[in-house]
């Protein structure tokens, strides 16, 4: 099976999106957004933040989506009685179940990102983090992905 890696390339430099009354960069409200679908189209899911402050800030913006919008989820290391389809880890904390899906907000490549077969990727306007993600988007072809962007 072909593993793909999947750039997503945001025109805003710091517009953000509200998600109830959490303020999230687009990268963040985006990744929510990925994360819902793919939960919605039955794919497990794994966010990959940056910090433990990225990781709260997300499980708060999940939590405060409308009740028809609720997606089920976890942060990393927390006890739960039945898996939740979407986990949200940070550097240093990850659980170890399987997932279909990588979603990285993180600024290199994550370690463990060749045991998925799909990851999705940002490249935001700001001059600094475009130039991390276009080594990221080197790295993942190193690594041997099939490499795609898409403008939103």
């Amino acid at each position: 099976m072909a593993k793909l890696a999947q750039f997503y390339i945001l025109q805003h430099t710091q517009a953000s999106q509200q998600a109830g009354t959490v303020a999230l960069s687009m990268s963040e409200w985006q990744a929510c957004e990925l994360a819902a679908d793919a939960w919605r189209a039955g794919k497990r899911v794994l966010i990959a933040c940056e910090t433990e402050q990225q990781a709260l800030l997300l499980d708060e913006a999940l939590w405060q989506r409308d009740a028809e919008q609720f997606v089920p989820h976890n942060l990393s290391g927390e006890i739960t009685t039945y898996a939740t389809p979407i986990e949200i880890c940070w550097l240093g904390k990850r659980n170890s179940q399987r997932r279909d899906l990588l979603i990285s907000l993180q600024s290199a490549v994550p370690d463990f990102a060749n045991s998925f077969n799909q990851v999705i990727d940002f490249v935001p306007a700001e001059e600094r983090q475009k130039a991390q993600a276009r080594e990221r988007y080197k790295q993942y072809r190193q690594l041997g992905f099939e490499l795609s962007t898409l403008q939103v």
